[in-house]
Formats: C-alpha cells, structure tokens, sequence
C-alpha cells in the first residue's frame, strides 16, 4: 500500500489473505490461529510496518493498568530524584492511556528497607514494575517471583545478567568504572596510591552498581600493571566528623602517597568536602552524577571528572518500555545502555542532563 501510516485491519487481512477476525486474535494474542494464517499474518504485518495505535488499543481495553516504580526514597537534588523526575514525565503522558504509576520507596543503604518494600508491593495489584536494582540478591528473589506471577519488569542503574528483565535502561556500569580508572592514571603520576572510598550501608555488600564499577576500575589498573596501593575507606552519608577521623588517619599514616581517589556512586562530595578542607587540589578525584554539590567541587577544581548516565531518561524510557508491552505486547531491546558522559569545569555548563 502506498500509504502504510493509514493501514487497517482490514487490509491486512486482504493482503494476507486471511479474515479481519483472524488478525485481530493475533494483534490482541487471544484465541487459536493456524501456524500458516499467523507466518501470512506476520510477514504482511512486517513488510506495512504495523505499529498497534497505544491510545486506542489502550481504551479499547477499558481497564486501568497499574506500574509499581521501587526506587530508593530521595531529596531534592539527588540522583534519584531525577529518576524520578523522568517517571512523572512518562506518567503524564500515559495518564489519558488508564496507565497508572505508584512509588513504593526503600531506604537505599538497607537491605531490609528494600525487604520490607518488596513485602508491601507484592500484596498488591500490579501489571508491571520498574525497579531500582541496587541490592542484587534481594532484586534476583524479587524477579523470581515475579516471573513465576507472568508480571514484567524493568531494570534501571544498574543491569543484573541472566534474568529475564523486559529491558534494562542504565549505563554499562562496568564500563562506568573502567573509564574512571582511565581518566583518573591520565592526571596522575603512574604509580601513586589509590584512594577507593564507599558510603556505608546497613548491609555490608556494595549495591550492584558500585560492584560492577570498582570490578571494571581494577582491571583497568591490572590492564595497565598498576604498582602503586589501593587503600580502602568507608564513609557516613552525613557526618562529617565521622569521615574526618576516618580519612585523617588514612593520610596521617599510610596514606601520604595517595594523589587520586574515587567515590562510586552519586554523593561524590562527600569526599571532596574533605579533600577541600584539608588537602587543597593534590589529590584527584574522579566521581559520579551531576548532583549539585558535585557539580560546584568539579567547578572549584576539587573534582576532576563527573561520569553522568542520564538517569532522567531511564526512568521516562523504563515506564514507557513497560506501558507499550503491556498495552500493545511489543517489546523493547532487552538492553538499552545510555551514554557514558564525561564532564568537566569546563564543558558542564554546556551540558543538558534533563535530555527528555
């Protein structure tokens, strides 16, 4: 046909041959159909380039389809708040489509907050769910059970191989780290020590996203024959005086070597509040996240690097993976990395992270 936008079920069924009831129990998947009608049905829905019309296979359906989002709980100007942010946008959009979105929110240095999220959740009524996947073990159980219950699910920050997630919105948090290992030997002598530094949590595993990029960190330094000390650190999310002790001792003792450090996840300043006060611009340090504080230690210099990942669009690409599945049956690439950005003082101005 000359104009495929226009085509309807009805053409489809003249061009394959078929009755305009037989394409519909394929489109809606309902009913039984011959191998023979579904391979005709199939290669002339292909060769139009069919795409099912959301709106209106929405409210022909005429029921409300609920989206549990489980992310961790935020305050303004955190990263997950712009996880967040990109759920609204996605949530607007599909309001008129009976798309619903509830938050069931966990504590994110805590195991037990993720459990007792999940516990709430799944006594609920649910046709698909996005999840934050920053306790692995914890996410694995949870995605177990939900293929068990035929409920999709999508996975964003980080992606945990070998479940059977919808789709995956996050950077390659591997890669993540392997490129902070790069940027960081660039801007140091090749064989200083290595500050790693990690938020405490109430469990004593890293989140899934921070396992992957110290993983991807170190083998860039095997890669290169590191030779230099790594030295260890963890840090409370808000007591100074508590990461003031615990650093003086580092650099007070062992540590007076160090000239370039990192911190995993997004609340880089943490580190660089120290660093600012107490050892000026010597020692470079590469973080995460465009999280205001950070953004202001990249432009006074106290941070070198910022990796951003775009968590806006995973949240707004997650929901809306997960609303054309369940509305249409179509399914997204299972993995959809976002890019690795690389900033600094000199380029952040420029940079839009609110890329919807």
């Amino acid at each position: 046909m000359d104009n495929k936008k226009n085509i309807r079920i009805s053409d489809i069924a003249r061009l394959a041959g078929v009755s305009v009831g037989t394409v519909d129990r394929i489109l809606h998947n309902r009913g039984r159909v011959s191998k023979e009608k579904r391979a005709c049905v199939e290669r002339v829905l292909k060769e139009v380039n069919y795409k099912p019309n959301l709106m209106a296979r929405s409210l022909a359906m005429k029921k409300t389809i609920n989206i549990i989002a489980l992310i961790p709980s935020f305050k303004t100007g955190e990263y997950w708040e712009d996880i967040n942010r990109g759920i609204s946008c996605a949530e607007t959009e599909l309001d008129l489509y009976n798309v619903r979105i509830e938050r069931i929110l966990f504590n994110q240095y805590d195991e037990l907050s993720f459990n007792k999220a999940v516990d709430t959740l799944l006594k609920k009524e649910f046709q698909g769910i996005l999840i934050g996947t920053l306790f692995g073990e914890p996410v694995v159980r949870l995605s177990l059970e939900l293929d068990n219950r035929k409920i999709p699910y999508v996975y964003v920050d980080s992606n945990i191989i070998g479940q059977n997630c919808l789709a995956y919105f996050g950077t390659n948090s591997y890669d993540g780290g392997y490129i902070a290992a790069k940027l960081l030997m660039e801007k140091i002598p090749e064989n200083s020590d290595i500050l790693i530094s990690r938020i405490m949590r109430e469990c004593k595993n890293c989140s899934t996203q921070i396992c992957n990029r110290e993983k991807g960190f170190i083998d860039y330094l095997t890669k290169c024959d590191y030779q230099g000390q790594i030295y260890y650190c963890d840090l409370s999310i808000d007591d100074p005086l508590y990461n003031t002790q615990v650093l003086d001792e580092i650099f007070n003792s062992t540590g007076k070597y160090i000239k370039g450090a990192v911190l995993f996840n997004s609340v880089c300043y943490v580190l660089a509040d120290y660093l600012s006060r107490h050892r000026e611009k010597q020692i470079k340090l590469v973080g995460y996240d465009l999280l205001a504080r950070n953004i202001e230690h990249l432009l006074e210099g106290n941070i070198v690097n910022l990796i951003a990942q775009r968590p806006e669009m995973q949240g707004y690409n997650g929901i809306k993976a997960l609303a054309k599945y369940l509305v249409t049956g179509e399914c997204v690439p299972k993995v959809n990395y976002m890019p690795i950005d690389i900033l600094i003082s000199e380029n952040i101005q420029y940079y839009n992270n609110q890329s919807i």
